[in-house]
């Protein structure tokens, strides 16, 4: 069974007061807490987690995990010309189809080169494979903000030092995140994820409910510990 499968929740006519009462499968629970481990690249805790409960290993899920963790290892590195070669391992569509995830990554090695004082380097690099973007409306104000860098001997003083952080990486990662799910056919989100996102609009319909007080999840799992 997939960790990624999709849950239906039937439609009850059932007061809340008859909650507890209603049996969870005990296998759901398990692919909901594998879902969300393997999701955010918990790759050791979702090992032993299937160890400990004996449950078959989901090869082909856990493996493309692997790789997704690689090559955002690698970006977060600041190796961002490996996770290119990675990802175009994967396919050569995930890069050709998302020119934005293309920039972000060829924009990151520049700024390496910018902070480790190699300028020839960075420009060669920017001129053989940023200026093409540098021509199209909708990415020219990205390159030049990453170009002005050059202007600053100290980059630390740029107005732009922003983007030499590790919180920029992260946003990459984010936006890498998105496109490898798509490719790997995974959602966007874990499916305690969405459980949560079912559990808020449950929760205002409860509200609304004459009679019934307002749900409390923090109320509810300390009560539940």
């Amino acid at each position: 069974m997939s960790p990624n499968r999709r849950f239906e929740v039937p439609t009850m006519d059932i007061h809340p007061s008859h909650y507890e009462e209603i049996a969870i499968n005990e296998q759901d629970v398990n692919n909901i807490i594998l879902s969300y481990l393997a999701h955010n690249f918990y790759e050791e805790s979702s090992e032993a987690f299937i160890a400990c409960i004996g449950m078959q290993r989901p090869a082909e899920y856990l493996e493309s995990m692997q790789t997704k963790k690689r090559i955002v290892n690698y970006v977060l590195e600041g190796n961002s010309l490996k996770a290119i070669e990675l990802i175009e391992q994967l396919s050569q569509d995930i890069l050709k189809n998302n020119k934005d995830l293309m920039l972000d990554l060829l924009s990151l090695h520049f700024v390496v080169l910018v902070c480790s004082q190699k300028w020839a380097e960075a420009v060669e690099f920017a001129q053989a494979n940023m200026s093409s973007y540098a021509s199209h409306s909708i990415y020219s104000e990205r390159v030049e903000d990453f170009m002005s860098l050059l202007a600053f001997k100290n980059i630390l003083e740029s107005p732009m030092a922003h983007l030499t952080t590790t919180g920029y990486r992260h946003h990459v990662v984010g936006n890498l995140n998105v496109a490898l799910l798509e490719h790997f056919n995974l959602p966007n989100c874990s499916t305690m994820e969405r459980l949560m996102q079912q559990l808020t609009l449950v929760r205002e319909d409860l509200r609304r409910m004459k009679g019934l007080p307002p749900f409390s999840l923090r109320n509810f799992l300390m009560h539940s510990s």
